[in-house]
């Protein structure tokens, strides 16, 4: 598979739910009803931190439970050998704290789609040229809205941009209006220990917001 080809399949699936999953602390044991919840309110990308409990039991469950149209892949990616583990898992999406283009190229080569983070215009175009799918803009506490515009007036158009760090409903429409493609969503909808009960109105909130947001006229 090739790294337009990549690129192509997760811009779609941003595009369908604008919104990915950090479930960062999430145990095996509980992760399919928090899975199942997510997905009911329209989530299509999930991501299991790889410094969770048992975070490959965790990633394979989710990939075999859940919709073939459900992305599941690793969060926390630090290491080439941990790309492997994932895809033997079945996740299919490799997001990193920063960018590597070690771990990038082998997360490419294997057919998976990766989301590296990036902090600088500098990272964000050695990014892309390793063959990223998209970029994570964290941390989005310092990344503001008028840093990514100006991100945005010289990224290739179309690369999508996916604030991750703090992010509230609340905070939504201004990264829109920046160019934002998308959101990470951590604390604020997944603490560790919490139910998939406890989760359903987080995320029903969160999705309602994001719809709202992409209808409303933007600038």
């Amino acid at each position: 598979m090739t790294q337009e080809t990549l690129r192509q399949g997760f811009h779609e699936v941003l595009a369908s739910t604008g919104l990915v999953a950090i479930l960062r602390g999430v145990r095996p044991d509980e992760v399919i009803d928090v899975g199942k919840v997510l997905y009911a309110e329209g989530f299509r990308i999930i991501e299991v931190p790889l410094n969770s409990p048992q975070p490959l039991q965790s990633i394979e469950r989710l990939a075999r439970n859940l919709p073939a149209d459900a992305v599941v892949g690793a969060g926390t990616v630090l290491a080439v050998r941990q790309v492997e583990d994932v895809v033997a898992a079945g996740g299919r999406l490799a997001v990193m704290p920063h960018s590597d283009g070690g771990i990038i190229r082998a997360a490419v080569d294997t057919g998976m789609m990766v989301l590296p983070g990036v902090a600088t215009p500098t990272e964000a175009f050695a990014a892309l040229a390793a063959g990223a799918s998209a970029l994570k803009a964290f941390p989005a506490e310092l990344l503001t809205p008028a840093v990514l515009k100006a991100w945005r007036a010289v990224l290739p158009a179309g690369v999508p941009l996916v604030p991750v760090g703090g992010i509230t409903p609340e905070a939504m429409p201004a990264y829109l209006d920046a160019g934002a493609a998308g959101f990470g969503l951590g604390s604020a909808l997944y603490r560790a220990g919490d139910t998939a009960s406890a989760v359903q109105p987080r995320a029903r909130a969160f999705m309602q917001c994001w719809r709202q947001a992409k209808t409303r006229p933007h600038g």
